[in-house]
């Protein structure tokens, strides 16, 4: 049964299409997201997402570190860790913008931030990494993600301002990512477009 968005608050939307693959690189999981407050599509927070391959486990730890997160409704927080910050990030990858995704289990450190290099096929160890549209053998761009990451960001700052005061990581107040999908199989190139 699919899992959709509730209509309430600020919602992030993803729906994963399959897995993609490139010669010598980690499969990725690959899909597409769309921001909704209440209940209404953001017209400019849509695009693609690439994560760790699945099947999605949020219990164990380890060698499943590299798998993706379980579908399911996740609170999310503004993040002030040593590398991704949701305030005070830089222009380059020293210390990218990215914002955490709350309620993983045992997974920690699960969030939403730019590719960068250098591994620019897949930059996640179950995060997620919004961009452009991407075939199976494609490359992120770190500028166009990160561009990505910064408006969600925006957004959720304009939804709740307060969560964004203190330089620690808040909870978001009303903020989900709502995750639907398990796939297993290869993406339908003609998906991508």
């Amino acid at each position: 049964m699919p899992i959709e968005i509730e209509g309430k608050g600020w919602e992030l939307q993803v729906k994963r299409l399959g897995l993609q693959h490139r010669a010598g690189e980690r499969v990725r999981t690959y899909g597409v997201y769309q921001v909704f407050i209440e209940g209404q599509k953001v017209p400019n927070l849509f695009g693609h997402i690439c994560e760790s391959t699945g099947p999605g486990d949020n219990t164990k730890k380890g060698k499943h570190d590299h798998l993706r997160i379980h579908e399911g409704r996740y609170s999310l927080s503004t993040q002030f860790g040593t590398h991704y910050r949701t305030v005070g990030f830089s222009a380059d990858e020293k210390h990218p913008p990215g914002f955490l995704v709350l309620g993983t289990g045992v997974r920690t450190a699960i969030l939403v931030h730019p590719g960068h290099p250098p591994k620019l096929y897949l930059s996640s160890i179950g995060c997620f990494n919004p961009t452009k549209p991407l075939k199976a053998g494609d490359f992120m761009d770190f500028v166009e993600s990160r561009a990505r990451v910064i408006a969600m960001i925006d957004s959720l700052k304009e939804h709740d301002p307060d969560a964004f005061v203190r330089k620690r990581n808040t909870a978001i107040k009303d903020a989900f990512m709502v995750i639907d999908g398990e796939p297993m199989t290869p993406v339908d190139e003609q998906a991508v477009a």
